[in-house]
Order: C-alpha cells, then structure tokens, then sequence
C-alpha cells in the first residue's frame, strides 16, 4: 500500500478498500453461479421416455394391462380397435 510516514495515504485507503470489495463480489458471483449450475442439471427424470413413464404407471398398478397396451400403441402411432 501507500504510505505517507507511518500512515497510509487516502490512496492507499482507496486501493484496500476496492481490492477488498472485488474479492467479495467475486466470491458472491462465483457462489450464485455454482449454484445455479447444480440447480439446473438435469435429473434422471427429466430423461426419461413417455415409454418408460407409462412402463413404470404400469408396474406400480396405476393401470391395468388393456391400459398400458393402449396408451402404448397410440404413443407408437398405432391404432388399436
């Protein structure tokens, strides 16, 4: 820092008292944006197929077989009677 004497100079004061607001501002920014990174990663069940959603409905006895087959053909396009 500056001194003048023993005493740091208005400069001196200046100088330590923005370096001391950079380090923290960059601190804040680099902790908001670690943040915002693991908050928006993607979960295993933002992956997963309306297949697979309509699989495990089925496994867990949401719906019953005639059901599953249905929604299952017409998520695939087919028509079934």
């Amino acid at each position: 820092m500056m001194y003048y004497g023993d005493h740091m100079s208005g400069w001196g004061w200046f100088a330590m008292s923005l370096s001391t607001v950079v380090f923290w501002g960059l601190v804040i920014t680099a902790i908001v944006l670690l943040v915002r990174y693991l908050h928006a990663a993607p979960s295993s069940q933002d992956t997963k197929t309306p297949e697979q959603m309509l699989a495990e409905r089925f496994a867990r006895g949401e719906i019953d077989e005639t059901e599953y087959r249905n929604r299952l053909a017409a998520l695939r396009g087919q028509v079934r009677s």
